[in-house]
């Protein structure tokens, strides 16, 4: 076993937490363009295929429960390398679906093997880094998870209209497979055997149990969870938001995603700069403000395209800022129970998510003024989770 616990931040370092961050997200929203094209081949409707993107969070949150631990009892390494070869076998399984219960089954074959690499990316930056660096690390990893929802429906449009709609998943498969490669030749284990936990259903129980009544750990951790979740609605709400309610084309929606990349960007690499100037819970604290002024504006302002933008603009900045401090403070009193700590992190962050777009769908507006209300809303509960952080 390669002992890394001291190990650099190099640049083959970065592209292999960044792409393990990554996979998820690329994953979750490569696959939206190519509804039109998967809904007439497989002869179901655009609106059915929705289940593939609700089973596809269901699975994937469940899961990561179960690899965090197993990653703290036997090491990141086999869970890593497991999690990508189930994943292979379910873009496999949804690339020859000839039916949506099929397609639907290799989803979740797909969300239970990669939710392996973004619970054990946390975890494996847990294992060499704490501190300053840990928070900068998790910056980097952050712009990457953040950033992959913006450019995956390019990618996917651009893929279903050059080969078909089943390319993405091949695609999908070839880049875990290429991620397992660069884990084995640059990296390995990074789980120290005298770091290793017992592992027992009560074991397992005790250790979620102590995290969520532990306020180091659950105040920023639902604080983040709330902001990502605010994120991933956005990106479920934005083509009904943009195309049917400012005339958006499929082309427009897909440059509208990727520009989001930049202020993602620049927040990521903002963070950890301010966080060593003023500290990480404050400059935390002020990407929650951002984020709220942002959410706020939307809900108070004119109903037209372009303080949409903005006001998106700023809460992108601010879940740029306190999405990798909130996460890193979240974990870095846990590096004995990073792969638990990372998993419920994870988990809270889906079922925050499903939660709100399950919210902003049930509510008896229109998608605007639905999306709006529950983005506020989180920012504020958010904000008032925050309040119990500590470093």
């Amino acid at each position: 076993m390669k002992d890394t616990h001291a190990s650099p931040l190099s640049g083959h370092l970065l592209l292999l937490l960044a792409g393990m961050a990554a996979l998820g997200s690329l994953a979750t929203n490569i696959i939206l363009p190519t509804f039109p094209a998967m809904a007439a081949d497989l002869g179901t409707s655009v609106k059915d295929l929705s289940a593939t993107l609700a089973s596809f969070f269901v699975a994937f949150a469940l899961g990561q429960l179960f690899v965090g631990p197993l990653s703290d009892r036997y090491g990141r390494k086999p869970l890593l390398l497991g999690g990508i070869a189930v994943f292979v076998a379910g873009s496999a399984l949804c690339a020859w679906s000839d039916n949506l219960p099929q397609l639907i089954a290799g989803r979740i074959v797909q969300a239970l093997g990669v939710c392996a690499t973004s619970v054990l990316s946390r975890a494996i930056a847990r294992d060499l880094f704490q501190g300053e660096a840990l928070a900068r690390t998790l910056s980097l990893i952050m712009v990457a998870m953040a950033a992959a929802p913006g450019f995956s429906p390019m990618l996917g449009g651009a893929m279903s209209a050059w080969l078909g709609w089943r390319s993405t998943f091949a695609v999908l498969a070839v880049l875990a497979l290429l991620l397992g490669v660069h884990y084995l030749a640059s990296l390995g284990e990074t789980h120290r055997l005298d770091r290793r936990a017992p592992l027992s259903v009560p074991a397992v129980l005790r250790s979620y149990a102590s995290l969520l009544v532990d306020r180091r750990f659950i105040a920023p951790a639902l604080s983040v969870s709330l902001v990502i979740g605010s994120l991933y609605m956005f990106f479920s709400m934005a083509p009904a938001i943009l195309m049917t309610g400012f005339g958006f084309s499929p082309l427009g929606l897909s440059v509208f995603f990727a520009s989001t990349v930049l202020v993602v960007f620049a927040a990521g690499f903002l963070a950890p700069r301010l966080a060593r100037r003023r500290g990480q819970i404050p400059v935390a604290r002020g990407g929650l403000w951002t984020a709220l002024v942002g959410g706020a504006a939307l809900l108070a302002g004119p109903h037209d395209v372009v303080h949409f933008s903005v006001a998106m603009t700023i809460f992108l900045l601010g879940m740029g800022l306190i999405n990798p401090l909130g996460t890193a403070i979240a974990l870095q009193h846990f590096g004995h129970q990073a792969g638990a700590a990372s998993a419920l992190l994870g988990f809270l962050q889906m079922m925050c998510a499903a939660a709100a777009i399950g919210l902003a769908a049930w509510l008896p507006w229109s998608v605007y003024g639905a999306f709006c209300t529950v983005l506020t809303v989180n920012l504020g509960l958010a904000l008032v989770s925050f309040r119990g952080a500590r470093t």
